[in-house]
């Protein structure tokens, strides 16, 4: 029988109700008003017809059911729609159409979805017909208050007890008048911030209301303005799931859905657009929005983990499989599942997610999670020649103006730093850049040929040679990130001490730290502290003179600490919330970061779209530069006329004692000082006309410490 033969019946058939013949009339969508549409995916709400379309993607399933719920009741479905294969199936999509005769007739939808047992090898099935199932594409999540992760765990129904995808009509429309677009070029300072643990200490200074929401962080936006950062990158915000017990939101639930609790209340309207209201506002403010999103894996785990979605609908299609009945799921993603990327299924999804937030949301950019999982074949291996989600993110045409950053490596030992990664035009967190400015920083020996090579803008990962033509700006360069210690906690411990508040795991990132001779806070003697300022300070100088594209994570400008815990993944407490007080307690901290950022900002020729080249001049303390093991010295002149910018010459010294520079360029009247990392501030240099101008030939770098002058 032909499609268009199936299609002469009515699309639904309801318990205790028989199919009828349906009254067609001649427009081109009468079978879809009868049927329902297998376009666009998820639930639309068509107003001129007052009905809903329902679509679902499921190859394997033998059975399809739509549930449709009223406020007043969430176990009992206020309607139950049989879906029949041989009207409302399309390929692998099962669709339908629901008329509602009053606008708040239904609130919430699920599925029930049954099909094969098991099967062996990579066909592995989990479909239990009694699960209630949110749909991959609902716009908005709610949870009912008898919400249970256990009983999603469970073999059998979880009915009252599940996650509910909310009706598209329930969700208002955001005014998004005079919003503008924004790209930043030389002047991009990035801000990784998690959007609870900005606002959620009391402390915070925003509303009791606003603490720890996407409201909280358009309070704080004039901080972020005088801090002088002009990016911020959001730690998942996507709908994850509330009883993982995993603070950060790297378990995500749902790929189209703010995430509930950081709406200032749980209605639909209200997670929508107070996301909106924060996006605009920042934008306002000359500040991009960059989302870290999560498409490696979910928060459904492993064989033994819940079944909210993915699993129940169609598991082999949505993940990758082992062939091991034992261990069904693989898992390069290190949390019991991976995505199956190579499926264009989901490759679909994928894409769908990001244009939804792109266009619908307004966001600028992205960072992908795990980034490396996006070369992985349906049977794990490697294809890093033209990996079809990575060429279909890059040249999607709805995504061209948007930023596209990579964590360039998995959970299960794939690291495809700089031109090893398939994506031409992606940035990439440069992990390179991070240890060797921590090693560096604290001292280590047979450092300076690879400090030279960061500071240029990593030229060795990012080469910009004939066969790969990169720029420096793809490198995202950091020194710290969530995934670790804080800046100051760093320079603080030399040991781990992720058991606090509970948390027994130990792992965290490999990380070089120093803890200046004194470990812990716990009596810290003034002169450390003051030593751990003047490496913090060293940090954030290095960071802004480098080539590439500058990151740091929240707090760290005025010395947010975690104890010594390197893994607060499932701290929601004050262990990972801001502290503000430490933004007044380390004033002088605050101040150094935000000069030293507007002094980048002020010098267009440190981060170009091309590398230094002819314009950099390199020196040691004298006129070689020194690359022996023992070397912890480094001087160099940048040249910015090329750039219509001021000259800049730079004196690092590493050592642990102070270090008299030759000064390599010019006659010395030209220079004056411009920052000095042993100063508590730039400002110290302003106040005192006579501390800049240079008066000889040589200048004094004290230990650990860092001086740049400036073309007068």
């Amino acid at each position: 029988m032909d499609l268009n033969s199936q299609r002469r019946v009515s699309h639904v058939r309801e318990r205790g109700i028989s199919p009828s013949i349906p009254n067609l009339d001649s427009n081109m969508n009468a079978w879809e008003k009868a049927e329902g549409s297998p376009f666009p995916l998820g639930a639309s709400w068509i107003a001129e017809e007052s009905s809903f379309n329902f679509s679902l993607y499921s190859r394997h399933a033998t059975a399809v059911h739509l549930l449709l719920y009223r406020k007043d009741d969430l176990v009992h479905p206020a309607r139950e729609v049989e879906l029949s294969y041989l009207f409302n199936k399309s390929g692998p999509v099962w669709h339908c159409r629901v008329r509602s005769e009053h606008p708040d007739e239904w609130a919430y939808y699920a599925y029930r979805v049954d099909g094969p047992a098991p099967q062996g090898g990579y066909d592995h099935h989990d479909f239990d017909f009694q699960k209630i199932l949110l749909d991959p594409f609902a716009r908005g999540v709610f949870f009912p208050e008898s919400f249970s992760r256990n009983a999603a765990r469970r073999p059998g129904s979880n009915s009252g007890q599940a996650p509910l995808g909310i009706l598209p009509n329930q969700f208002c429309e955001f005014d998004w008048n005079e919003d503008r677009v924004l790209r930043h070029g030389s002047d991009l300072v990035i801000y990784e911030m998690h959007v609870r643990g900005f606002t959620k200490n009391p402390n915070s200074g925003v509303p009791e209301t606003h603490q720890g929401t996407f409201l909280g962080v358009v309070d704080k936006i004039p901080y972020l303005v005088e801090l002088g950062v002009t990016a911020v990158e959001l730690m998942p915000v996507f709908q994850f799931d509330p009883g993982d017990g995993d603070y950060w939101g790297y378990m995500p639930l749902n790929f189209f859905a703010p995430h509930h609790a950081y709406a200032t209340n749980t209605t639909a309207c209200n997670q929508r657009d107070e996301f909106c209201t924060m996006v605009k506002a920042l934008h306002a403010a000359g500040i991009e929005v960059i989302l870290d999103v999560v498409y490696n894996h979910t928060c459904e785990g492993g064989h033994r983990g819940p079944t909210y979605c993915w699993k129940g609908i169609d598991s082999s299609t949505a993940y990758m499989m082992t062939g091991n009945p034992n261990a069904p799921y693989a898992n390069h993603s290190g949390t019991g599942n991976t995505l199956h990327t190579a499926n264009r299924a989901v490759r679909r999804m994928i894409v769908d997610s990001l244009r939804f937030w792109d266009s619908q949301m307004h966001v600028d950019g992205f960072r992908f999670d795990l980034a490396s999982v996006f070369t992985r074949n349906s049977d794990g291996s490697i294809n890093l020649d033209d990996p079809p989600i990575v060429s279909e993110i890059g040249t999607d045409s709805d995504l061209s103006d948007d930023r596209l950053i990579a964590e360039p490596w998995d959970a299960d030992g794939q690291f495809q730093l700089g031109k090893k990664f398939p994506g031409q035009r992606w940035m990439q967190w440069n992990a390179h850049y991070r240890d060797t400015m921590q090693r560096f920083v604290r001292g280590d020996c047979g450092m300076v040929s690879d400090l030279m090579t960061r500071l240029y803008g990593s030229c060795d990962l990012f080469p910009d040679d004939l066969p790969h033509a990169l720029q420096p700006q793809l490198s995202v360069n950091y020194i710290t990130s969530h995934d670790g210690s804080t800046l100051y906690d760093l320079t603080a411990y030399n040991e781990k001490r992720n058991w606090a508040n509970g948390n027994n795991n130990t792992d965290g990132a490999l990380e070089y730290s120093w803890d200046c001779g004194w470990e812990g806070d716990d009596g810290t003697p003034s002169e450390i502290l003051q030593l751990r300022k003047q490496q913090v300070r060293n940090f954030f100088c290095l960071l802004m003179l480098s080539n590439g594209t500058p990151m740091f994570r929240m707090g760290d400008e005025f010395l947010q600490t975690q104890r010594g815990n390197n893994n607060p993944y499932n701290q929601d407490n004050e262990t990972s919330w801001l502290d503000w007080d430490r933004r007044s307690e380390h004033a002088d901290i605050f101040n150094f970061v935000r000069e030293v950022i507007s002094f980048r900002k002020s010098h267009p020729s440190i981060s170009r779209s091309r590398f230094w080249r002819g314009d950099v001049r390199w020196y040691g303390t004298g006129h070689l530069v020194d690359m022996s093991l023992e070397s912890r010295q480094l001087a160099y002149c940048l040249h910015g006329e090329s750039q219509d910018d001021a000259d800049i010459y730079v004196m690092i010294n590493a050592g642990r004692d102070s270090v008299e520079f030759g000064i390599q360029e010019w006659a010395f009247e030209k220079w004056r000082l411009a920052i000095d990392t042993s100063r508590t501030s730039l400002s110290e240099l302003s106040d005192d006309p006579a501390n800049q101008c240079v008066a000889s030939p040589t200048w004094n770098v004290n230990a650990r410490s860092i001086c740049v002058l400036v073309e007068r």
